[in-house]
């Protein structure tokens, strides 16, 4: 049942507070109006489009981030505490997926994975010394990555995260990276990593 226009618009500002991150698409078909219909609504309550609010809250999150410029993350950070916890998005477009087939290239999903593990260290460098993966089903062009990074236990020069990355509430690629930290107490770095 459609609500009426204002009805609509207190609850689309609350949709977007609670979750700033979804799409005009999906607000659409939640609301049961044509994407026009949300993008008008949107323009008169003054709120950016989805590019612009992910842009804004990633800007305020990098001041935070040590270990790696803004230019080397692979995908978008939205959240971040240091040493505890990072999302990113990642959308898979044309130059992510083999032309053939609209499936994405592993590497783009292990580098937003790696990026993120990187990025949630709070150190000056940090580098991957292992990485165990499993890629738990094809991603295609058009879908939306969310990966999510865990700390899971820091050791004496290492510090150990996993990233579950999602399309939906599908999980898609499971990584456990053993990152090298500067700051600890120094040891060998390899470069192995196992699928």
């Amino acid at each position: 049942m459609r609500k009426n226009k204002r009805e609509r618009q207190k609850q689309l500002l609350t949709t977007i507070e609670n979750s700033p991150f979804v799409t005009d698409e999906e607000l659409a078909e939640k609301f049961n109006v044509s994407v026009q219909t949300i993008r008008l609504d949107r323009m008169e309550l003054s709120i950016p489009e989805l590019r612009e609010r992910i842009k804004h809250v990633a800007q305020k999150k990098f001041d935070d981030v040590k270990a790696l410029p803004l230019s080397e993350v692979i995908g978008e950070i939205i959240d971040l505490q240091l040493d505890r916890s990072a999302i990113s998005i990642l959308d898979i477009k044309k130059e992510h997926v083999f032309s053939r087939t609209g499936i994405a290239r592993g590497h783009h999903l292990f580098a937003q994975a790696n990026s993120l593990a990187v990025a949630v260290i709070d150190d000056e460098l940090a580098l991957t010394a292992r990485s165990s993966l499993y890629f738990t089903r094809q991603v295609m062009v058009g879908e939306r990555v969310v990966a999510k990074a865990q700390v899971k236990r820091v050791e004496a020069d290492r510090t150990v995260v996993e990233v579950n990355s999602f399309v939906g509430q599908e999980r898609v690629f499971r990584g456990k990276f053993t990152m090298y930290r500067s700051h600890l107490e120094g040891g060998n770095i390899s470069n192995e990593t196992s699928h």
